[in-house]
């Protein structure tokens, strides 16, 4: 169901991020991001490099990364094809810095040394979320048969999101021994 009908407005910037995971002959996996900005109105002498005409990319940003079914990542490249300043993409080599990181919780803060704030470009900082997001959902299947979860275990998607809270009914489905919400009673069974 699409959002309520909005006030009359006009278009004034689109935001497009698009990730694709893969699965290579050689048992790695490639989690693919492309992040592109585009104005719908020319944008005025940027930073002296000349008007951009409208729907042509302010931004237009790819991250690769290689990674196992351990989340560890094998290889990471960043490319920038369009940013507003001819230097934009001069940062993208320090994302191959990534090679030997695992994705895992927290691993954001482990790299804002590393590819954040100076280091790295805002951009590709939050496409670079996008894609570790993708590389989960990309791997969860295989995951799941090469390294399945062992008896009290707590699964890593519990009490992320509200349907997996102590109390949700998928909690009860999925995993009972975690289900803290109302029984119920024998009449109703």
């Amino acid at each position: 169901m699409p959002l309520p009908k909005p006030a009359n407005r006009k278009l004034m910037h689109n935001r497009v991020i698009d990730c694709k995971g893969y699965e290579r002959e050689d048992g790695l996996w490639d989690i693919e991001g492309r992040l592109t900005d585009t104005k719908a109105y020319t944008w005025i002498n940027r930073s002296g490099t000349g008007d951009l005409p409208a729907g042509h990319p302010a931004h237009d940003m790819w991250i690769r990364l290689t990674i196992d079914l351990e989340m560890m990542i094998h290889e990471a490249m960043a490319l920038t094809d369009a940013g507003p300043y001819p230097p934009c993409g001069d940062i993208t080599p320090n994302f191959a810095r990534l090679k030997g990181i695992r994705i895992e919780r927290g691993w954001t803060r482990q790299l804002k040394d590393i590819i954040g704030g100076p280091n790295g470009c805002t951009h590709q900082w939050e496409l670079l979320g996008r894609v570790a997001a993708v590389a989960y959902q990309t791997t969860n299947n295989a995951r799941q048969a090469k390294f399945p979860r062992k008896t009290g275990e707590i699964p890593r998607t519990f009490n992320t999101c509200h349907m997996y809270t102590p109390e949700s009914s998928e909690t009860q489905r999925r995993w009972p021994e975690l289900y803290t919400g109302p029984k119920k009673s024998a009449a109703h069974s």
